[in-house]
C-alpha cells in the first residue's frame, strides 16, 4: 500500500502508520493483491480525499461509508465517480436537492466532485478500499479506526467546520466532533431508499454557505462543470 498523503494530513496522522491496526491493514491489502483480488480505488487514489483538501483548507466535511465497487467508479472521494461513469443513484439525489436548494444550479453531466474538494470540502469515506463487486468487503479491517482518528484530530485542530452527516452511519460519527467548535447538519441518506424521508428539502448546501459566510469565509460554489 503506497502512502501518498498530503503533507498536513501526513503530519496530523503520522503516528497512526506505526500502530498495529495499520500494519494489519497493510498486510490484509497485500494479501488481497497476492490472491489476485481487484481492489478499488487504485492505490494512487486511496487517500484522494485528503490529498485534495488539506487540513487548514477544510471548510466542510461530507462522510460516506464505502467506496463504489464497480469498475472505474471509485476515485477516493465519497459519493463521487470518475468522469465517463454513470451517475449513481445517491449522487442523483444530491444533484436533485442542489437544484431545489441553490438558485440556478444546473444538473451536471458527470459525477466527479473534485471541484468541491478543491474549495475545502473533505469528501471522506469511512472505509477507503473495497474488493471489486463486493460492497463492504474491506470494512472492519482497520480503515474505520484511521478515518475516525482523522475526523477527531481535524475537530481538535480546527474550528468552524460544517459537518454534513447524512444517514445513521454518518451521524454515528458525531461523537468524534467537538460540537462546541463546529457545526453539525443532519439529514437522511441520499439513497433512493431514504431520500424522501428527510434528505430532500434539507437544504444543507445553502445552509453550509450561510454558515461559512457568517464566519467570514468564502461560500462553496456547488456547481459541477
Amino acid at each position: 500500500m503506497a502512502i501518498q498523503l498530503e503533507d498536513s494530513w501526513k503530519e496530523l496522522l503520522a503516528e497512526e502508520f506505526d500502530k498495529q491496526y495499520m500494519k494489519d491493514l497493510k498486510a490484509f491489502l497485500q494479501q488481497e493483491k497476492a490472491e489476485g483480488r481487484v481492489i478499488y480505488p487504485p492505490s494512487s487514489l486511496i487517500f484522494n480525499a485528503f490529498n485534495h483538501t488539506p487540513v487548514d483548507k477544510t471548510k466542510a466535511v461530507i462522510i460516506g461509508q464505502d467506496p463504489y465497487h464497480g469498475k472505474g467508479q471509485a476515485h477516493g472521494l465519497c459519493f463521487s465517480v470518475q468522469k465517463g461513469v454513470a451517475i449513481p443513484p445517491s449522487l442523483r439525489s444530491i444533484y436533485k436537492e442542489l437544484q431545489d436548494d441553490i438558485p440556478g444550479f444546473r444538473y451536471p453531466s458527470h459525477g466527479d466532485l473534485t471541484q468541491w474538494t478543491e474549495q475545502g470540502v473533505l469528501m471522506l469515506n469511512a472505509t477507503l478500499t473495497v474488493r471489486a463487486g463486493e460492497p463492504g468487503s474491506h470494512q472492519h479491517k482497520g480503515w474505520e479506526e484511521f478515518t475516525d482518528t482523522a475526523i477527531h484530530k481535524l475537530s481538535e485542530k480546527r474550528s468552524g467546520i460544517v459537518f454534513l452527516l447524512w444517514g445513521k452511519f454518518a451521524q454515528s460519527k458525531e461523537v468524534l466532533i467537538d460540537t462546541k467548535k463546529h457545526y453539525i447538519l443532519k439529514a437522511a441518506h441520499p439513497s433512493p431508499y431514504s431520500a424522501d424521508h428527510g434528505f430532500f428539502g434539507c437544504r444543507h448546501f445553502s445552509k453550509t454557505n450561510a454558515i461559512l459566510q457568517e464566519n467570514g469565509q468564502e461560500p462553496i460554489d456547488w456547481q459541477i462543470t
